[in-house]
């Protein structure tokens, strides 16, 4: 990972199951990004939702994205 390189996090079950619960959407309804990204962490497969976290000033932003 490179230090300009935003965090990518692999979410388990439950984190995935209340992320959809607290947003009221299902899966697919969640932004996409291709399993050939270089950004994401070993081990993601299709169908797994990543966590990103991009830190701009003191903010931390939090992005969610379904691997496809």
């Amino acid at each position: 990972m490179h230090i300009l390189q935003p965090k990518h996090v692999k979410l388990n079950e439950k984190e995935v199951d209340d992320l959809l619960i607290g947003l009221n959407i299902s899966k697919s309804q969640l932004p996409k990004i291709l399993s050939s990204d270089v950004a994401l962490p070993e081990g993601c497969e299709i169908g797994d939702v990543i966590q990103i976290e991009r830190k701009i000033d003191s903010e931390l932003n939090v992005y969610y994205r379904v691997v496809v």
